[in-house]
């Protein structure tokens, strides 16, 4: 496969209710207008099929669960991505044997399932009760070769952590996207992470010489409110499109990506990387065997 010049990307930013028909059918309507302003590239949120569940611990929840093989949200979502041409990542609640996961499954737009990646890290406080849930993903981190280019998927709050976007762009990314569900927190009203949300993946946009694009839901549930705000930003951090709080719908951007590849060797953050240094990074701890205390 021929490497492309451009990449033209879209996320989707919706409200969701208890009827997952509804919801489904406002994700393919969006993918739908997406790919006729000449998206390549479709972004729904996080968990789209419902409310977001793992606000409280719950264990009837765990229904809501399906394996990749025969998801019918999925196999709806390839038969569309084959009539349109794009590719999407779309997000799901994976059961697999005893096992359940946040994933995505990356649809081709030959609308086959070009793999599965499974959320690494995992939140667990007030109003996110993923460990409730989801077993920490063991397929690590996955970038997917597109008619456009590679791109890699995150999960939520895979997003906040650095090395997750540095290694999806050593193995390649030209572009990284985030499917989301972030909102207000329940046991800190006055707490507000929309700014440090969006400054967080911003960053692994400039560090990374990679652009990045988000899709958050909105709207309010139970005792959350999802503030929306998914954006799209270049590799230089550059905000090119971003939706408001509150609202619905699409945002696309064309994105360069003969530009991004030699502004990204230009920058050298890649020549100039000293792995040999960063044993410390795979420690828990931080304590690395090369860790020498000064002499007073």
């Amino acid at each position: 496969m021929s490497e492309q010049t451009t990449m033209k990307v879209a996320a989707l930013q919706y409200s969701f209710g208890n009827d997952r028909e509804e919801n489904v059918g406002k994700i393919e309507a969006g993918i739908r207008a997406a790919a006729a302003a000449g998206a390549n590239v479709v972004l729904p949120p996080e968990l789209f099929e419902g409310p977001y569940f793992p606000a409280i611990e719950h264990e009837a929840f765990f229904a809501l669960a399906h394996p990749l093989d025969g998801h019918p949200t999925i196999d709806r979502i390839r038969f569309l991505a084959k009539e349109l041409g794009v590719a999407v990542p779309v997000s799901f609640f994976e059961r697999a044997g005893q096992a359940y996961y946040n994933s995505v499954a990356m649809v081709g737009p030959a609308g086959d399932v070009l793999g599965l990646y499974r959320k690494s890290h995992i939140p667990d406080g007030p109003g996110y009760e993923e460990k409730y849930y989801f077993r920490p993903g063991n397929t690590g981190f996955q970038v997917w070769l597109t008619p456009w280019g590679r791109i890699g998927v995150g999960i939520c709050w895979d997003q906040w952590f650095p090395e997750a976007a540095r290694a999806m762009v050593l193995m390649g990314a030209d572009v990284l996207f985030y499917p989301t569900a972030i909102g207000s927190e329940p046991e800190d009203p006055g707490l507000e992470t929309k700014e440090p949300w969006q400054r967080a993946m911003i960053g692994h946009a400039v560090c990374n010489g990679a652009p990045v694009v988000a899709a958050n839901r909105v709207g309010r549930e139970e005792r959350q409110e999802f503030y929306g705000h998914s954006f799209i930003c270049d590799s230089l951090g550059e905000k090119l499109r971003e939706l408001g709080k509150g609202e619905e719908g699409i945002i696309d951007a064309e994105i360069d990506l003969e530009l991004v590849r030699r502004r990204r060797a230009a920058f050298g953050f890649f020549r100039d990387r000293r792995p040999e240094l960063y044993d410390v990074v795979c420690t828990a701890d931080g304590q690395a065997s090369n860790v020498v205390e000064a002499k007073k």
